[in-house]
């Protein structure tokens, strides 16, 4: 590692500028991030995995440091330790935000004054993130308008349908009913004369309330004969019983 951080390498500086053309920050976000960078060291060198995702920073910032044209720079020490700390503190950060970060701050134009410390790194780094953060921010609270303003208009709409939807469950018309046929005839009827301007919006609603009304059935229990008609009624049936086992010779009491 001590051997990276010394060594001044013009591959690692193309292999650097060659990584950032085309970053973007959304890119950037969905790149794997530096935990599971680690993890996947892990899984691949063993223990020796722990220091591979240094290292790789530490590659990172020494080749940003050979590219600034500055006479006072941070030492091997400096970068080592500064590598270190960003792998610990920026865990769920891509390392293509880590040079997104070093590449705004070159192209943004950021003043060296002749020299660069370790300080104005974690600037520039923590300047970076508070961008993304803020940029994370309003792309959440824009869906999140957006959602609230397509629940709205929505709503607005099942309110300006529900009367027509209540009213048409309220015209449905019973499959049992004896005039059902005749019933859906006439509201078909009704709707194609108001659609071609026959009928007026009142009458049209006048005609379906009446026939909306002929398919209530109400229970008619005064249908049931009264007590001197049963009367009779049982009077004559026996007697067409005494008539029939006289015929055929029958007891009356077997029937």
């Amino acid at each position: 590692m001590r051997e990276l951080a010394n060594t001044p390498s013009p591959a690692a500086r193309e292999w650097l500028a060659e990584l950032s053309l085309g970053l973007t920050p959304k890119a950037a976000t969905q790149a794997p991030k530096l935990f599971q960078l680690q993890r996947r060291f892990q899984q691949q060198y063993g223990p020796a995995g722990n220091m591979v995702l240094v290292k790789l920073l530490v590659i990172v910032l020494r080749a940003f440091v050979d590219s600034l044209r500055v006479p006072d720079k941070p030492d091997a020490a400096d970068i080592m330790e500064l590598a270190d700390t960003v792998a610990q503190t920026y865990t769920h950060d891509s390392l293509k935000d880590i040079i997104l970060a070093l590449k705004e701050a070159r192209t943004h134009g950021t003043k060296f004054y002749q020299s660069l410390d370790v300080a104005a790194i974690y600037k520039m780094l923590r300047d970076y993130f508070d961008r993304k953060a803020r940029h994370l921010e309003n792309q959440h609270l824009d869906r999140k308008a957006a959602c609230l303003s397509n629940t709205h208009q929505a709503l607005t709409q099942l309110q300006q349908a529900t009367p027509h939807l209540v009213a048409g469950i309220g015209r449905q018309i019973p499959d049992d009913h004896p005039n059902a046929d005749h019933l859906r005839q006439r509201l078909s009827l009704i709707n194609q004369k108001q659609k071609r301007g026959l009928l007026s919006a009142d009458k049209a609603e006048q005609l379906r309330a009446e026939t909306q009304a002929a398919t209530q059935r109400n229970a008619r229990f005064d249908w049931q004969p009264n007590e001197a008609a049963q009367k009779s009624i049982e009077h004559r049936h026996r007697q067409a019983m005494r008539r029939f086992s006289d015929r055929h010779g029958i007891d009356p009491s077997h029937i």
